[in-house]
């Protein structure tokens, strides 16, 4: 992805968690006590090192993880997700392990495998749409997206016979 793609994403992706996000948005730094994130200036990161003095709360990924109240949703399907299952997982895997170490609150909440389709929610729409261009990317087939009206929220349908 080169600078001007980059700058792009970012303006149109910028992550919206409701609730989630407004609820826990602390006043200064704070430590997710359940995952280690760590909130500085706005910013949710990882970091080797933290203050021993910080707020002590949970971050929105984690509340949305306990919620179960996905951003993000991908549905897989086709003849091609059930002869190379494994690939796929493990490039979504890859995919969520890339995005989680610059955005901290991009994070798979959820695999769930069915018959004759896959589902893979997640706490943001960053990663849904990551993981969308991903699948296309390395698999090509045919993807849709969809936005709730407010943005906050992605429904990506990606298929290959």
């Amino acid at each position: 992805m080169n600078n001007f793609q980059q700058s792009q994403k970012s303006k149109i992706f910028k992550p919206n968690f409701e609730r989630h996000d407004q609820a826990q948005r602390p006043h200064h730094a704070a430590l997710c006590m359940h995952c280690g994130a760590f909130y500085q200036a706005g910013h949710w990161s990882w970091q080797d090192q933290v203050p021993l003095q910080v707020e002590r709360i949970t971050c929105p990924a984690c509340q949305r993880i306990a919620d179960d109240e996905p951003a993000g949703v991908v549905h897989l399907s086709g003849g091609f997700l059930r002869s190379h299952q494994d690939e796929v997982l493990n490039l979504i895997r890859h995919t969520e392990q890339h995005e989680k170490a610059e955005h901290a609150l991009e994070r798979i909440l959820k695999v769930h495998n069915f018959d004759d389709h896959m589902e893979v929610t997640t706490t943001g729409i960053h990663l849904a749409n990551r993981i969308g261009h991903a699948l296309n990317a390395a698999y090509k087939g045919r993807s849709q997206y969809h936005y709730s009206d407010n943005d906050t929220r992605v429904s990506v349908n990606w298929q290959r016979d």
